[in-house]
């Protein structure tokens, strides 16, 4: 059965104050979704009571199992999470931490260290394999994280603004490195401040894009939507333009914004 992330009606709310209100979404594998808001919106919120660390109303299933009621070995056999930021202050080295997210694995260190070689292969990080984590500079640190996740292995990813930190080139190749990775089944819930970046992650027609704002779902569209710079301009409160760049279409901000 393919992994399937289920939020049926989900409310939380902190110190008195309502950061979620009634979201109901799925995300399955083979589906990218692009989770797009203000700040204070609700989008960290989301994932991190997807992945069990909140309490919530409603109901946040994993292959239709309350998320609560499940192991960490058994969470991060479905779900994998990019923070916006990793932060580690211990001294440990990149082979080790990448490694160290294969922990749900039954498997000698030879083969933890081989799936770690490989995983900072891919996120192009394998530059610091030898170094300490907590030396590296920001965006450093993000492509180790990356390969942390691909490390894990598992079928639903949740990032957390995963362009963070980085340059222009390495925001395109992470986008384009998550494209394979859902193109090849993965299931992305992906939030971003740049609804362009999703131009890089290959057939735009079938991503998905879901509006959040004020702890309530706003819309739930793709990316083609001839509507969506309508969408983006309420969910943001400017106007946004869309332009041809090349075969692709951009959406911009007005001039009045």
């Amino acid at each position: 059965m393919a992994a399937e992330l289920t939020f049926d009606r989900v409310g939380v709310e902190i110190s008195g104050k309502r950061l979620l209100q009634d979201v109901s979404l799925r995300v399955c594998e083979g589906e990218f979704v692009a989770l797009l808001g203000p700040n204070g919106a609700g989008k960290t919120t989301l994932i991190r009571a997807a992945l069990g660390l909140l309490p919530t109303s409603g109901e946040v299933l994993l292959n239709g199992t309350p998320v609560r009621q499940i192991g960490g070995r058994g969470r991060a056999g479905l779900l994998a999470w990019l923070p916006q930021q990793a932060l580690v202050t211990e001294a440990l080295s990149v082979l080790d931490f990448v490694a160290g997210a294969r922990f749900r694995f039954s498997e000698s260190r030879h083969n933890a260290e081989a799936a770690a070689h490989d995983a900072l292969r891919q996120a192009g990080a394998e530059v610091f394999t030898d170094r300490i984590v907590s030396t590296l500079s920001g965006g450093e640190q993000q492509r180790v994280a990356v390969a942390a996740l691909l490390a894990q292995e598992a079928p639903l990813l949740l990032l957390d603004e995963p362009a963070n930190h980085l340059d222009p080139a390495h925001q395109i190749s992470l986008y384009r490195l998550f494209g394979e990775l859902w193109r090849a089944g993965r299931g992305v819930l992906c939030i971003s401040h740049d609804v362009n970046l999703l131009n890089h992650v290959g057939d735009a027609a079938t991503v998905r894009v879901v509006g959040l704002a004020q702890g309530r779902v706003q819309f739930d569209t793709r990316y083609t939507d001839e509507s969506l710079p309508v969408r983006l301009g309420e969910l943001f409160g400017i106007r946004f333009e869309s332009a041809q760049a090349g075969s692709r279409r951009v959406l911009l901000p007005g001039a009045d914004a």
